[in-house]
């Protein structure tokens, strides 16, 4: 497999110490790795992750969603532009729609977050989802490790805003912005209880011009319908606010909402709580995408699929049965 033209290096101790020591080039290496679907690389991918885990998890995860043209990216880039005035080292994974064809991003990020994309302090990569259901990529869990242990202290995970995103998103990350614009139909931004329920903030972007007014009434009614449904996190009240990614209005407001719940989270125990529950679900996810992987490659699930498939597909064997009988393949003492 090649990283840009060059052989992509699967030597974990040296990638790892150059990705410590603050090589953005590493970096993407590294993602690379372990982003890649080829068997050859597995082994170094999982000898890389369990060098860098004891680095890791030192950041703040930020993620975003929002339906089509709530102006995610300029939003971002925006954000990610005030953090790193603050100090702050920015990390955007920007979870792009897979190509049918190739498999690869198709939207290209980096191109709607220009300046963010030029500051010594932001590193974004766009993501290919993979085929994934819910909006995020297989390997997202793995990305955010490999850029906390490179030392970014903000993380900014931006979904493509597709129907169970936003459930798969809170599951990454510990201030979770759903991104609002004036004048949709709540069915078309996807305003329904259960996507509210799980944000930390609601945020009506887009607040510029001769739009500022009819953001700030929008945010009035999102600010309603909160009454309504229980907060995200408990002890924490959800604030409806209104900004604009491109002249930077409200920005201020939003660090300053990060901060409090920060702040707020870690004296009550619950960011170390949803941390904790994150890793057991990243767990999980794990496991399940090792097995379908195992299951794939096994020489007798293989060879005997094409018969048991066309079995189920002519109605003659139904699929939890042919199912069964493909998993006694993989598990014969079961």
């Amino acid at each position: 497999m090649e990283d840009g033209g060059r052989q992509l290096k699967t030597d974990a101790p040296a990638l790892a110490a150059a990705l410590r020591s603050g090589d953005r080039a590493a970096l993407a290496r590294a993602i690379t790795l372990v982003e890649s679907v080829a068997a050859q690389h597995r082994e170094a991918a999982d000898a890389l992750l369990a060098e860098l885990m004891p680095g890791s998890g030192n950041s703040i995860r930020i993620g975003i969603s929002g339906a089509p043209g709530a102006g995610k990216s300029t939003f971002i880039n925006s954000l990610g532009l005030r953090f790193i005035e603050r100090g702050s080292r920015v990390a955007v994974l920007a979870v792009d729609p897979s190509s049918a064809l190739t498999g690869g991003s198709i939207l290209g990020d980096k191109t709607r977050m220009e300046n963010l994309a030029r500051a010594d302090g932001a590193f974004i990569r766009p993501s290919p989802t993979g085929g994934v259901l819910g909006g995020v990529a297989a390997r997202t869990p793995e990305t955010i490790l490999l850029c906390e242990a490179a030392g970014f202290d903000i993380l900014i995970v931006e979904t493509v805003g597709t129907g169970q995103s936003e459930l798969a998103l809170r599951s990454l990350v510990d201030f979770f912005i759903l991104l609002l614009i004036a004048g949709a139909g709540d069915e078309l931004q996807g305003i329904k209880k259960g996507v509210v329920e799980i944000a930390d903030a609601l945020v009506v972007n887009k607040a510029d011009g001769d739009n500022i007014a009819a953001a700030e009434a929008a945010r009035t009614q999102f600010q309603s319908a909160l009454r309504f449904v229980a907060p995200a996190t408990a002890g924490w009240r959800t604030p409806t606010l209104t900004a604009s990614g491109l002249t930077g209005r409200g920005m201020e407001d939003i660090l300053r909402a990060i901060d409090d719940f920060v702040l707020t989270t870690k004296a009550s125990g619950l960011f170390a709580e949803r941390r904790h529950s994150q890793r057991r679900e990243w767990l999980r996810a794990a496991l399940e995408r090792q097995l379908i992987e195992r299951a794939r490659a096994h020489p007798a699930i293989r060879a005997a699929l094409p018969q048991i498939e066309d079995a189920v597909v002519k109605g003659d064997l139904p699929a939890t049965v042919a199912a069964a009988k493909l998993l006694q393949l993989l598990f014969p003492e079961q």
